[in-house]
C-alpha cells in the first residue's frame, strides 16, 4: 500500500513537470536554433529505517535532442546557420561563455554584433564590434568583414572571426538562460565547423509529437490520481475489516 501511494504521488508530481517541458518545447517550435528537451523517469527505493516498501518516482538526467533543425534560406547578410555539428559562442547575461545555434544576428547602436536576444557574439578576442556605416558580411569560416557604405568606397576589412566550437554533445548542459555549456569549461575553437551565410536553422521540435505527448501525459496524470484514490479506498476497507475483527 505504501509503495503504491508513494509511486502515484511522486509520479503525478513529475508528470506535471514533464507537461511543463512539453509545453515549453511546443512554445519554441518556431524559435531559431532551439533544441527540444526530453525527460525520463525511473523508480527509486526510499532509503532509511522503517521504509523498505516505499519507492519514489524520480527524474532521470534531462537531455536535449541535438538533431539538426531545418535550414531556411533568408538571403540576409546577418543570418547564419551552423552546417552540421557545431555551435556559435556568445556571452551570456552572467558574463560567461555559452553556445547557441540561433544565428539571426543584429548590430546594436554601439556597433556590437549580437544575437536576436541581445547577447554579444564572441570572436577571437571577445565581442565583435562593427564600425559605424559599414555593411557586414559573414563567411563560412566565421570571418566577419565590414565594407563602408558611404563613399569613398574602400576594400572590405576583417573585423573579427566568430568563435565556432564543437564540444561533445554528451558533455553539454542547458542553462536557465537557454544556452549550452560543457561541464568542464569553455570549449576551444574548432576550425572544422562551418556556417551557411544568409540562412537560419529552425527549431527541431516535432509539433505533432509534442502535442501527442501532452495528451498522453494528461492521461497518465489521471491514472496516477485514480491509483491514489484506489489506495485510499483500500486503506479504508482494511481499517473497517480490522475494526470489525477487533
Amino acid at each position: 500500500m505504501d509503495k503504491l501511494i508513494y509511486l502515484a504521488m511522486t509520479g503525478a508530481k513529475h508528470l506535471l513537470m514533464r507537461q511543463d517541458t512539453l509545453a515549453n518545447n511546443l512554445a519554441n517550435a518556431n524559435t531559431s536554433g532551439f533544441r527540444s528537451q526530453a525527460i525520463a523517469f525511473r523508480s527509486a527505493p526510499v532509503l532509511g529505517e522503517g521504509s523498505p516498501t516505499r519507492a519514489f518516482a524520480v527524474e532521470s538526467t534531462p537531455r536535449a535532442d541535438f538533431a539538426p533543425g531545418p535550414i531556411q534560406q533568408t538571403g540576409r547578410d546577418l543570418d547564419i546557420a551552423v552546417s552540421g555539428r557545431g555551435w556559435i559562442a556568445v556571452q551570456g547575461l552572467d558574463g560567461t561563455e555559452g553556445y547557441t545555434r540561433a544565428g539571426s544576428l543584429r548590430v546594436d547602436a554601439s556597433g556590437m554584433l549580437q544575437t536576436a536576444d541581445g547577447l554579444p557574439v564572441l570572436g577571437d578576442g571577445g565581442p565583435i564590434v562593427i564600425p559605424q556605416d559599414h555593411r557586414v558580411t559573414i563567411a563560412a569560416d566565421g570571418t566577419v568583414t565590414a565594407t563602408p557604405i558611404q563613399p569613398p568606397v574602400r576594400a572590405a576589412t576583417p573585423v573579427g572571426r566568430i568563435k565556432l566550437v564543437n564540444p561533445p554533445e554528451e558533455a553539454l548542459r542547458r542553462g536557465a538562460d537557454g544556452l549550452f555549456r560543457p561541464a568542464d569549461g569553455p570549449a576551444p575553437l574548432d576550425e572544422a565547423v562551418r556556417l551557411i551565410p544568409g540562412a537560419i536553422e529552425g527549431s527541431n521540435v516535432n509539433v505533432a509529437e509534442a502535442m501527442i505527448g501532452i495528451i498522453a501525459t494528461a492521461r497518465q496524470f489521471e491514472l496516477q490520481m485514480k491509483m491514489l484514490q484506489n489506495a485510499d479506498t483500500n486503506a479504508r476497507s482494511a481499517s473497517q475489516i480490522l475494526s470489525a475483527n477487533g
